[in-house]
């Protein structure tokens, strides 16, 4: 292991050893592989750091060059929020795609060749599974990348992730504690609050999280949500109640809490990154994640300084610290000698086998059989019917059907339209109305001309503009073909209608082999 600076005391190492900064760039900046000499232990990883699995694994080893035992943290959970495949679009389905087959052994199968796919580039924790209960189908920031919304079933299939991501050596992180999934809000942007009785929180969102503990999962990622049945005053990533009390006293959990991105809104825009890192640590958590927005050393200089600052004014104890650094060695020593089981004999298009089984299809009441459908032969026109991205998925990453019946029927054309479609561009109580829904569907008529219309959705049920504009388009050709890619909460309709649990590039390509008649439909 890399001797620490000579110069850098305990206070100060263990100050920056509890931090997980990201930073820019596709190789380790100066200042990065600087602040490893001098006792950082972590660094997250984002789809800004990524070109290649050959890059990703130059990388890691640069850092591990200056630091062996670095922990190498990334945001990979499959499905619609993948930084491995941040351009091209996931090889395996997300969370919602897994929990509609409700094949624990999959899930674990599936976990297990991600986790093989990231120890070969080099990582070692992954901020991964979701546990949230989707409980609120207008959950705008948490919706396909959860199992769903039976409690017992996003438990089991949050145990089977976490066992089959670790038996490849990658550390889980297991979140959004305590439970993310009953908001109608954003982290990202403001403060969500989840007002149920504590037996509530008891039965529904923590039963995932005793799961996953009870899985041996070696890390939890803490949420920036303001519970008040278990604390009136603090956000959860800030409550001693929540992290101390609750995770450590009640469920009995000794491995490693992260946050969540320190640079939301929901903490830097209230308690700002400094004062709201101190009160984490001095809560229970024992490791700062920031660096999706904030990525710089001036930012890691700022957190190790008001770590310091808080120890030296009695506001944070030293043990307190010290034991939160401890706790990130551990974790990295864990993952330094982590077994690795063999690869299964799963195969490496686990991910495409799992999105087939995924999908849930439905046949216009007018046609009598499944059978009856016809697929298609001739190149379609994909409209797809755009809302604004999850901020946690990101808009690099792309999603939808196009891609793949081009690939399947050349000639294929597709379009893109969102709710500001004839709204003049920047209206945005389109999407509350649902008035621009008619503006785009007819403009998504006069694109397709003569051609078969294949409309593609996300959350429709959450988008009124989406449901209006899809109304259109149906009202006119009601062969069109429907392929909700988000939360199948709106009713099936179309000629055929084809819900895949999630936006991965797997799942755009188990819908196209349904749509031109590679894989057949009869008894779905």
């Amino acid at each position: 292991m890399t001797t620490l600076a000579s110069g850098a005391d305990t206070l100060t190492r263990d100050a920056l050893t509890v931090l997980q900064p990201g930073f820019t760039g596709t190789t380790a900046p100066d200042w990065l592989l600087r602040r490893l000499g001098e006792g950082l232990a972590s660094v997250g990883l984002f789809g800004r750091n990524i070109a290649s699995s050959g890059q990703l694994a130059a990388l890691t080893a640069q850092l591990r060059s200056e630091r062996d035992d670095v922990l190498v943290a990334i945001d990979e959970e499959g499905g619609d929020v993948t930084r491995l495949e941040v351009r091209s679009g996931s090889s395996f389905p997300g969370n919602h795609a897994l929990g509609a087959v409700d094949d624990v052994e999959l899930t674990r199968a599936v976990a297990h060749e991600l986790g093989r796919r990231l120890a070969s580039c080099g990582v070692n924790l992954n901020w991964a599974p979701s546990a949230d209960v989707n409980s609120n189908p207008s959950n705008p920031v948490i919706g396909v990348r959860s199992f769903g919304a039976d409690t017992e079933l996003a438990a089991r299939h949050t145990a089977a992730y976490v066992t089959g991501l670790q038996s490849a050596g990658v550390a889980a992180c297991t979140k959004h504690f305590p439970g993310h999934g009953d908001t109608a809000v954003d982290s990202h942007h403001s403060l969500p609050r989840i007002d149920v009785p504590a037996d509530v929180l008891t039965d529904r969102e923590l039963t995932p999280f005793r799961a996953a503990i009870a899985a041996g999962t070696r890390a939890v990622m803490s949420a920036h949500i303001l519970v008040p049945a278990l604390d009136p005053d603090l956000p959860a990533t800030l409550s001693r109640r929540v992290l101390t009390g609750l995770l450590r006293g009640e469920l009995g959990y000794d491995g490693l809490i992260v946050t969540d991105g320190m640079e939301m809104r929901a903490i830097a825009g209230t308690y700002g990154i400094e004062r709201g890192s101190v009160l984490a640590v001095a809560a229970g958590a024992d490791a700062i994640c920031v660096g999706g927005g904030l990525a710089d050393d001036a930012t890691v200089l700022r957190l190790r300084d008001a770590l310091v600052a808080a120890v030296r004014a009695g506001e944070l104890p030293e043990e307190r610290l010290a034991d939160a650094a401890d706790r990130v060695r551990a974790l990295a020593r864990w993952a330094g000698t982590a077994d690795r089981s063999p690869q299964d004999a799963h195969g490496d298009d686990i991910g495409l086998r799992a999105a087939r089984r995924a999908l849930t299809v439905t046949v216009a009441p007018g046609l009598e059989r499944p059978e009856s459908f016809k697929p298609l032969t001739e190149p379609p026109y994909v409209a797809a019917l755009t809302p604004v991205a999850n901020i946690a998925v990101g808009d690099e990453t792309p999603w939808g059907v196009a891609a793949e019946l081009i690939h399947l029927l050349p000639g294929t054309v597709t379009g893109s339209f969102s709710a500001e479609d004839g709204k003049g561009g920047n209206d945005r109580r389109a999407d509350e109305d649902g008035t621009s829904g008619a503006s785009a569907g007819h403009a998504a008529l006069q694109a397709a001309g003569p051609r078969r219309i294949v409309a593609v959705v996300r959350d429709e049920h959450r988008h009124p503009w989406m449901a209006s504009a899809l109304d259109t388009l149906l009202a006119a050709r009601p062969d069109t073909i429907v392929v909700e890619m988000g939360v199948p909460q709106a009713a099936p309709r179309g000629a055929l209608h084809i819900a895949t649990h999630g936006a991965a590039r797997v799942c755009g390509r188990a819908a196209a082999e349904v749509i031109t008649g590679l894989a057949g439909i009869t008894g779905l």
